[in-house]
């Protein structure tokens, strides 16, 4: 199984879990459908036209119907992103796999997941909503809600006793390391750039070879870059995770980014940016830390609030050897790697688990709060929102690509703080693909369907598909794919004994060749040939034996014969002996030549010589040995 992601758009369906009690939120009038027939106030809420569900928000789970997951023997982790529905797998499923992932994926990773148990469990809710789930009642539903697919397999969030059991099932692997899986094929990872210990795999036997390339970046960021050159000479390459923001450029959003937060605090404002706890975060606090002294923002506050803020900037610090060169040396000289260390120590960058607690006697405004989660549905992130969204003066700024913002917003409504939309998408774009692509030659891209057609709100943009020869085969939701191509071959072992043994003659110049009489042992996919075992040697006994109870005698092989017999030349040979009278007849294989007086036939073929000949045992002997003279024996 190629990563586990965990399809997060579907909380922008439910109403925020805010931290503190919401008057505003409490109040929202319950929806009933127009014609009063139904009603599911305690359910849904109305908020500025749109239908919410109040309730704890549910996550769209990877396809679990399709097939049994518990016969799935390996899970192959791209990166920390890609891996947030690994609890759901590993323990409802009867999964016994194993999970292979590089140490910087399963260390962040589990800090997300952590963060994400964190964000739920301090904000229970008393009730539960499942009727809205019913399809006959689904149907009837407004807007988005409608539109949701699967609704009755959402889950709510895992327990943190889940995520500790599934990440216990990981192994860890570092670039370019070979892992062999059963025998029957090799794995290994190799840096994707996109982020700490992002991995694109690759899956091959002795003579065939699968790249799974998945969330990579040619750009230079943090993560070390990634190795194009591992792909080269694929059968297969399977392509996914390219950039959602394809026309956005990630320098020009950076630049926006740092721009507009200055303009909100010059004003007086305070600038929110809803962020994940690693990643992107790191090259925005390098951002800001070139721009701070430029713009005059030495004095302004800047807050990292999130249950594992401490943690993930820690982490970034010490994963040296997963980091590009140029942040690597910087560990030798030493010091830190990222600069985010140097805003922590003068100051200018404090990091918190929550709003509760030193944050709140620490605070001072105008500042810049970084903070969880992108999708504004939980975290600390809602209080914020409550507190900021009401004055023009303060700016929320959308640096994450996975959410809509003005979905993300939704909820907020009517909101009087200025919105500022800079998706960074590291990933690789339809550009930096086909070039990849050109380069790395694989004889078949598969990738999904959306990639094969331009996006449908600019469908006269053809640059923004990929456009290959030969084309790409697609995928969808559920579809089955035959890969084109078989395993042909396996790769056979030779004891060393059996080896020595084999006595090669030349058959042409440069090419020798020996038979082997050996027997094949297979083991784990493995397959070797040993030397033919001994009979053992019978014990001395006073009686005398039978026959029968004689070991079988292993025969020597008969010589191989290789060569042609040319027509002409046996036709000559044939005469010097006193045959004469052959009668030469051509068929499809070769030539029959029927000896009249002697009343017999040889059927001369490309692959075998057939002497036909009634009671003339010494004459057919003769026959054979001429034919003998023309071939060669090994």
């Amino acid at each position: 199984m190629l990563d586990c992601g965990l399809d997060t758009t579907s909380v922008l369906n439910f109403l925020p879990l805010p931290l503190v009690h919401s008057p505003r939120l409490s109040k929202l009038p319950g929806w009933v459908s127009k014609d009063g027939t139904l009603n599911l106030e305690k359910e849904l809420k109305e908020c500025t036209g749109r239908v919410f569900v109040d309730s704890q928000p549910e996550f769209c789970l990877p396809e679990r119907e399709l097939l049994d997951l518990s016969t799935i023997d390996v899970i192959l982790i791209s990166n920390y992103h890609c891996m947030m529905a690994l609890p759901y797998i590993t323990e409802h499923t009867g999964f016994t796999g194993t999970v292979y992932a590089t140490e910087p994926t399963l260390q962040i990773g589990r800090l997300l997941m952590e963060e994400l148990v964190n964000f739920m469990e301090r904000v229970p809710k008393a009730q539960s909503a499942t009727c809205w789930k019913n399809k006959e009642i689904q149907r009837l539903l407004p807007g988005p809600l409608k539109d949701a697919v699967d609704v009755w397999t959402w889950k709510r969030c895992y327990s943190m006793q889940e995520v500790n059991s599934a990440l216990s099932k990981v192994q860890l692997v570092g670039y370019s390391q070979k892992v062999e899986l059963f025998g029957a094929v090799q794995i290994s990872p190799l840096s994707s750039g996109y982020s700490l210990g992002s991995s694109n795999w690759i899956i091959q036997s002795h003579h065939e070879k699968v790249s799974y390339v998945s969330g990579s970046s040619l750009l230079t960021t943090h993560p070390q870059p990634m190795d194009q050159s591992s792909l080269k000479n694929s059968d297969v390459l399977i392509l996914t995770g390219l950039t959602q923001m394809p026309t956005a450029n990630p320098d020009g959003m950076l630049g926006e980014f740092c721009s507009n937060l200055a303009m909100t605090i010059r004003a007086g404002g305070n600038v929110l940016v809803p962020c994940y706890s690693s990643g992107v975060i790191y090259d925005l606090l390098e951002c800001l830390y070139q721009f701070i002294e430029s713009a005059n923002l030495g004095t302004t506050p800047f807050y990292f609030i999130s249950p594992v803020a401490n943690s993930s900037l820690e982490f970034s610090q010490i994963f040296a050897e997963w980091l590009c060169h140029n942040k690597q040396s910087k560990v030798y000289l030493p010091e830190p790697p990222f600069p985010h260390a140097e805003l922590i120590q003068t100051n200018k960058l404090k990091h918190y688990p929550s709003i509760h607690g030193d944050f709140s006697s620490e605070f001072r405004q105008p500042c810049v709060v970084f903070t969880g989660h992108p999708s504004l549905r939980f975290g600390d992130v809602v209080h914020f929102m409550e507190l900021w969204g009401k004055s023009s003066l303060n700016t929320i700024i959308f640096t994450e690509p996975d959410f809509s913002y003005l979905d993300a917003l939704a909820p907020y409504q009517p909101l009087a703080m200025k919105c500022v939309y800079c998706p960074i998408d590291t990933r690789l774009n339809f550009h930096q693909v086909s070039k990849l692509l050109k380069e790395v030659q694989p004889l078949h891209v598969v990738c999904p369907e959306q990639y094969t057609q331009p996006p449908l709100t600019q469908s006269h943009r053809s640059d923004l598909m990929l456009e290959l020869q030969p084309p790409p085969m697609p995928y969808r939701r559920c579809s089955v794919l035959n890969l084109p191509f078989r395993r042909r071959y396996e790769r056979v072992y030779i004891l060393p004994e059996l080896a020595n043994s084999l006595v090669p003659s030349e058959i042409k110049p440069g090419i020798s060749l020996a038979t082997v009489s050996a027997v094949l042992h297979s083991k784990d996919n493995k397959h070797t040939l040993q030397s033919v075992p001994k009979p053992p040697p019978m014990p001395p006994s006073k009686k005398r034996k039978r026959v029968i109870e004689e070991p079988p005698v292993v025969l020597a092989p008969k010589p191989l014969l290789s060569g042609a017999v040319p027509l002409e030349a046996f036709l000559a040979t044939l005469q010097k002996h006193g045959i004469t009278e052959v009668k030469v007849e051509e068929t499809a294989d070769g030539h029959i030549l029927h000896l009249q007086a002697e009343d017999t036939l040889i059927q001369l073929e490309e692959d075998g010589t057939h002497i036909v000949c009634d009671n003339n045992e010494p004459l057919r002997t003769t026959l054979r040995d001429l034919v003998l003279r023309f071939l060669q024996k090994l």
